[in-house]
C-alpha cells in the first residue's frame, strides 16, 4: 500500500513514489477522484482508504501532466457549468464561471415560448445550459467547427438537453429561418498576439475560438452588424468580452442603430458583457 486518500488529498508525498503535489488544492482533489473513479462525496466517506501502487502511479501520471501546463478540464475531460457537467476536449474552449453572467442575462430577458440563438457555441455550454433551464424555448446554437459540434450535442444529450445545432459560418445557415427573440455569442475576443495566448491553460486550447488574429473585435462586429436580420424587433443582442473592450462594444452596438446598450460586471467587477435591444423598427 501507498498512502491513505486523505494524506494524497492533502498534497502530500506518495509514498514510495515520491511524488509531491504541487498542484491547488482544489486540482489536487479533482485529478484524484478521477484517478481513482470517485466523486468529491466519495473521496471524503473513503478518505482512510489506502491506494495501491497502480493507483498512485494513476495519480501521479495525472499530477504530472498538471505541472506541465495540461488544463485539468482536459485531463479529466470535464468542467462544471452553470450546475451542469459538460465533456471537453482540446476542439472546444473550457467553459468559464464568468460566462455564467450572460446566461443569466439570457434567461432574465427570455420571454415565454421564446426563441434564442447562440452563435460560435462551442462545447454547447450557453445553448444547453439555457434549454436546460427554460425547456419551453427554442434554442438553436451554430458553430463552424464539425469537432466542436460534436462535442456539444453529446453534452445536450448527457444532460437531457434540446438544441438545434446547425453548422454555420456566422449567419450563413440561418437564411429562411424565423427571427429569433435573443442572440447571444462568447466569440473569440482576444487580440492577435496577445500575450496571454501563450500562457496558462490557453495554451492549449483552440486558438481559433479564442483569437479572431487581428484586433479582437471583429468577430464582434460580424456579430452586431448581422444580428438586426435575425432578431425579432425589441429583441436582445447579448455579447461577452474581452475586460477592456466593453466601450468599444458599446460603441459598436450604438453605431449600428441599437437601443438601451450597456454592460454588465461579472463577479470580480469587470464589465464582461455588453448588449442592447433592437428598436421596434430595425435599423435601416
Amino acid at each position: 500500500m501507498i498512502s491513505d486518500i486523505s494524506a494524497i488529498a492533502a498534497g502530500v508525498t506518495i509514498g514510495a513514489l515520491q511524488v509531491q503535489s504541487l498542484l491547488d488544492p482544489l486540482d489536487n482533489r479533482v485529478l484524484l477522484c478521477h484517478a481513482l473513479g470517485l466523486s468529491r462525496v466519495s473521496l471524503i466517506t473513503r478518505s482512510e482508504r489506502e491506494l495501491d501502487a497502480g493507483q498512485a502511479a494513476r495519480f501521479a501520471a495525472l499530477v504530472q501532466r498538471r505541472l506541465a501546463g495540461e488544463p485539468v478540464a482536459y485531463i479529466v475531460g470535464q468542467r462544471e457549468f452553470f450546475g451542469l457537467p459538460f465533456e471537453v476536449n482540446g476542439a472546444v474552449l473550457i467553459p468559464r464561471p464568468d460566462t455564467e453572467l450572460l446566461v443569466e442575462l439570457a434567461l432574465d430577458r427570455l420571454p415565454p415560448q421564446g426563441r434564442l440563438l447562440d452563435m460560435g457555441t462551442g462545447s454547447g455550454a450557453i445553448a444547453v445550459a439555457l434549454a436546460h433551464t427554460r425547456r419551453d424555448a427554442a434554442i438553436t446554437a451554430l458553430d463552424v467547427s464539425p469537432e466542436a459540434l460534436a462535442v456539444a450535442g453529446r453534452n445536450a444529450a448527457a444532460n437531457g438537453a434540446r438544441v438545434d445545432f446547425l453548422h454555420s459560418d456566422w449567419y450563413a445557415a440561418l437564411q429562411g429561418r424565423p427571427p429569433f427573440d435573443i442572440i447571444v455569442s462568447n466569440p473569440p475576443y482576444i487580440a492577435g498576439g496577445d500575450r496571454h495566448l501563450a500562457e496558462g491553460d490557453l495554451r492549449y486550447e483552440p486558438p481559433g475560438a479564442l483569437t479572431d488574429h487581428a484586433d479582437g473585435l471583429s468577430a464582434l462586429r460580424i456579430i452586431v452588424a448581422g444580428a438586426g436580420s435575425h432578431l425579432k424587433p425589441q429583441g436582445w443582442l447579448l455579447m461577452e468580452h474581452g475586460y477592456d473592450q466593453s466601450l468599444q462594444v458599446r460603441e459598436l452596438l450604438t453605431a449600428a442603430g441599437y437601443v438601451e446598450v450597456r454592460s454588465w460586471c461579472d463577479l470580480a467587477g469587470i464589465e464582461r458583457v455588453s448588449g442592447a435591444r433592437l428598436p421596434a423598427r430595425p435599423p435601416a
